[in-house]
């Protein structure tokens, strides 16, 4: 199959070191610049340093010419530039599949949302989304992700194309539940680091990533997700990792406040998007609108926007009477 990502961050470049083994594939950046020194040094110097681009991978700065030929487009840029590219994209009518986990942080809207907006009537598109690291992925090491699509046969055909060496893919219809769980989780994870950075001990972790759960769960299925969806891959897989492994950004977010940094020294520090940012208040914005309980992601934005102190919104948090844990 010929592919192109679309995107050269860490985790465009991953995904697209892993699928040149097996598929002709093509790695389009946003810098012209940068996608020649990615050519000249075969190296991602910028994003993921560590890896290699192996010689079956196309880099391409033109981006007519890098989408042109392909017969499935990723799309690994943040879900904030998820509009512009689409944009670009739907006159060429080519199948499309998003990377990117979080929502829109104008409208609070889904990336189905925005695709169902962009893309004319009748386009083939859905989400690639699970637990995975890019380094983990680009050095292929064993990965399980799920591929969602309101269209059945699109996403088992394109899961089983893109099954394989590293790479395991399963295939689901719950756009939204895979959607909401991968939006979601990083929200939790600067919690969870929150609370680690604080020093509150792995009890306290446990309880962020279970009672996360629930609360992902609850916005999810409101907005039409399935509850199944969100135990699988999309939902505790990508929250447990996020929330505990040392490669999450969101969770170094959330270690940094707790040492008292400024969060745009903390993203400066970072050098990546970390989707859990800015997705945070989309998430608080639609919990509201449905009449969700989200406390933890309320926790979080008093954090992030509201001007109370980690220890503060935690010692809130546990302020909270007691209730049914259903």
């Amino acid at each position: 199959m010929k592919i192109t990502v679309v995107g050269a961050g860490a985790w465009g470049t991953a995904i697209a070191v892993s699928l040149s083994a097996r598929h002709e594939t093509v790695l389009w950046g946003r810098s012209a610049e940068h996608c020649r020194d990615m050519a000249r040094a075969r190296r991602n110097q910028r994003y993921l340093p560590e890896i290699a681009l192996p010689p079956s991978l196309a880099i391409e700065p033109a981006f007519s010419a890098a989408v042109a030929a392909a017969e499935l487009v990723l799309l690994a840029t943040p879900t904030a530039a998820l509009r512009d590219v689409l944009t670009r994209i739907e006159p060429l009518r080519k199948p499309v599949l998003w990377l990117c986990k979080g929502l829109d942080p104008q409208s609070a809207e889904l990336p189905h949302q925005i695709a169902a907006q962009v893309l004319a009537p009748g386009r083939t598109y859905g989400a690639l989304s699970g637990p995975s690291f890019a380094l983990e992925v680009a050095r292929g090491l064993p990965t399980a992700l799920t591929l969602a699509s309101a269209d059945d046969g699109f996403s088992r055909a394109t899961a089983r194309a893109l099954h394989g060496a590293g790479l395991r893919i399963y295939f689901s219809s719950d756009l939204v539940g895979v959607e909401i769980g991968g939006a979601v989780k990083n929200v939790m994870a600067i919690a969870t680091g929150i609370a680690d950075g604080l020093g509150l001990g792995a009890n306290a972790r446990a309880a962020l990533i279970t009672r996360g759960l629930a609360e992902i769960t609850r916005l999810g299925v409101k907005l039409g997700g399935r509850p199944e969806t969100f135990n699988g891959l999309t939902g505790a897989g990508d929250l447990i990792l996020t929330c505990t492994g040392e490669l999450s950004r969101n969770r170094r977010v959330g270690l940094g406040l707790a040492q008292g940094k400024k969060l745009a020294d903390i993203l400066q520090e970072l050098g990546h998007v970390a989707e859990g940012v800015h997705t945070a208040a989309a998430v608080e914005k639609r919990a509201l609108q449905l009449g969700v309980d989200m406390p933890i992601t309320q926790a979080v934005c008093a954090v992030l926007f509201g001007g109370i102190s980690p220890r503060t919104a935690v010692e809130q948090l546990l302020a909270r009477d007691a209730k049914s844990e259903s």
